[in-house]
């Protein structure tokens, strides 16, 4: 089985800041449980997007949304990264990105 590896970007990081230690802990830990391995099989939580301007792929944890890519890089031996691009709150049909609606 494939191991990824996970990497943030700055947008990503400062999204996290926005939430409480606890949320933020939460997060993180279902990002390692859930994307290290097979990020791009759709499971309950798992689910490939329409396409949009944030990222290719969604990871529902409980109220939380997390947006990554998975990019697979060749050179000089097979790389797979799992790039964290956006973390939000989803309240009803309502995403909010470091409290402010934002749409998808």
């Amino acid at each position: 089985m494939t191991m990824y590896n996970i990497e943030y970007t700055e947008d990503a990081l400062v999204d996290l800041q926005f939430l409480r230690k606890n949320e933020q802990q939460l997060i993180i830990n279902e990002i390692e449980n859930q994307l290290v391995y097979e990020p791009t099989i759709p499971t309950n939580n798992r689910k490939r997007l329409r396409p949009n301007q944030v990222a290719e792929w969604e990871l529902r944890i409980d109220r939380y949304r997390v947006f990554y890519d998975v990019i697979d890089q060749f050179i000089p031996e097979t790389i797979k990264i799992v790039k964290i691009e956006a973390v939000g709150l989803k309240i009803h049909n309502i995403l909010y990105i470091r409290g402010k609606e934002f749409p998808l």
